[in-house]
């Protein structure tokens, strides 16, 4: 289902909780809301669509959406600095980021997966999993 996005600070400065299995329409919605606003986003995190859940969900290489459940990055190489935009947030701001990471998450079946991402999907993860902390740009 499609959700507003949420812009309200105090909302998106919390650290989200753990998901579990009883978040999966969370993690739907997510994804509705992401493919609903492509032409404005490559990702999202689940408290942008007002849900404190670990929950992210960002457009792969062939923008397809790719739903990441308690992501967490475990390394990253070649740092850059970059300006960014959120839909939850007016205007750019800067920031640095990662040309390589790599990310181990669960998918909806609560499988585990790990693999290295680059370029805009790296990206893409670093922003999503910054919301989850509670990090704005």
């Amino acid at each position: 289902m499609l959700r507003p996005i949420v812009t309200h600070r105090f909302l998106l400065n919390r650290v989200a909780s753990e998901a579990t299995p009883d978040d999966l329409e969370i993690a739907r919605d997510l994804e509705d809301t992401l493919v609903f606003r492509r032409a404005d986003c490559v990702g999202m995190a689940a408290n942008m669509i007002g849900h404190n859940k670990a929950i992210i969900c960002v457009l792969d290489e062939r923008e397809r959406p790719l739903l990441m459940l308690n992501p967490t990055i475990e390394g990253q190489w070649d740092r850059y600095e970059t300006e960014e935009g959120c839909l939850s947030l007016p205007g750019e701001r800067p920031c640095v980021r990662y040309k390589r990471i790599r990310v181990t998450w669960q998918d909806t079946t609560f499988a585990s997966h790990t693999a290295t991402f680059t370029g805009r999907v790296a990206e893409a993860i670093q922003h999503e999993c910054d919301h989850l902390k509670g990090i704005l740009i």
